[in-house]
């Protein structure tokens, strides 16, 4: 391991993150009942100009009001370029602040946006005598926050996650598609003609360079990276693969827009019951093996060591934070 260490972060499970419009008092009472990980109420995107400021009152009803059970309750603020964004912070953090676990900051281009909101967060918890830490959780979505995703990642010590926004992340590149999460049929390869005369065509995933990219600022700054939504909530299997692609890279979670997708991402970016029973084999293989003064041990047929150690010991660690939530 380096030398410098990657500061920790609240343990938290996020497995699943479902969006929740704010002006949508039904889709809110079935979400606090939801089996999400985490929770985010929307007054940015899913919310019209001229129901904000009832969706502030909504957020701030629900937060105080609702049996959340052991979600992690968070809140999407509107961009930083709006009018509506400050008045998101206050009104909803100085009212419910004390109940609440994160902000959403859409939209982040700079870690200037961070420190913003940083700064108004500890301002307002001051002043209201909170005695809790508000963390922070910022949406990649546009080439400005791709280029500055390092900066942004080292922003603030609040920082906790860093999202993929998959739809805006596409319009500010300009690129040539309308859905949010899954495959383009243009991004592909055409092989050379087989013994039949044939060409195939091999798709790829257009978005597999900006979420690696967010997944390593993720992780090396001790943050949770968390994959975009998928936007057919009417196709389980492509989700399915599209988690699968997100969790084989290293992603802690991904959004559900539809409770359907939830009990799909909590499979998915949990680890099976499979893989926890191995990982507790290979932590008393190793166990044996160091009290035989080995470093190192032959399991199953091949060859384990202290990575392996660390990689079973964070399955049994997530495996715990799910028994605990019960």
């Amino acid at each position: 391991m380096s030398f410098t260490q990657t500061p920790e972060r609240p343990a938290r499970l996020n497995r699943s993150q479902l969006a929740v419009p704010a002006s949508q008092l039904r889709m809110i009472e079935k979400a606090a009942t939801s089996e999400a990980d985490v929770v985010f109420l929307d007054l940015e995107d899913a919310v019209a100009p001229a129901d904000k400021e009832t969706a502030r009152q909504n957020v701030v009803d629900a937060v105080n009001q609702k049996d959340w059970g052991k979600k992690s309750i968070s809140f999407r603020v509107n961009g930083l370029d709006t009018h509506y964004m400050y008045r998101d912070l206050i009104d909803v953090v100085e009212n419910c602040g004390q109940k609440l676990d994160l902000v959403m900051v859409p939209k982040v281009g700079t870690a200037a946006d961070v420190y913003a909101v940083d700064m108004l967060l500890t301002q307002i918890e001051v002043a209201k005598g909170f005695t809790n830490r508000i963390g922070i959780e910022v949406l990649i979505e546009s080439a400005l926050g791709m280029q500055n995703i390092h900066d942004i990642a080292q922003a603030s010590p609040r920082l906790e996650a860093l999202h993929f926004g998959a739809g805006d992340y596409s319009a500010s590149l300009h690129a040539k598609t309308t859905h949010i999460g899954g495959t383009n049929a243009d991004y592909s390869v055409l092989s050379d003609e087989n013994e039949n005369g044939e060409r195939l065509s091999y798709l790829g995933d257009h978005h597999h360079h900006a979420l690696s990219k967010l997944v390593i600022a993720a992780r090396a700054n001790g943050l949770r990276p968390v994959d975009s939504a998928f936007g057919d909530f009417s196709d389980p299997e492509g989700y399915r693969a599209s988690a699968k692609r997100a969790a084989a890279m290293g992603c802690e979670g991904k959004w559900a827009i539809h409770p359907s997708q939830i009990p799909l991402a909590n499979e998915i970016m949990g680890p099976d019951p499979e893989e926890i029973e191995r990982a507790h084999r290979i932590l008393a293989a190793m166990q044996e093996a160091a009290s035989e003064g080995k470093g190192a041990v032959t399991f199953e047929g091949r060859m384990i060591d202290a990575a392996n150690i660390r990689q079973a010991e964070m399955l049994v660690k997530k495996a715990k934070m799910i028994g605990n939530r019960g």
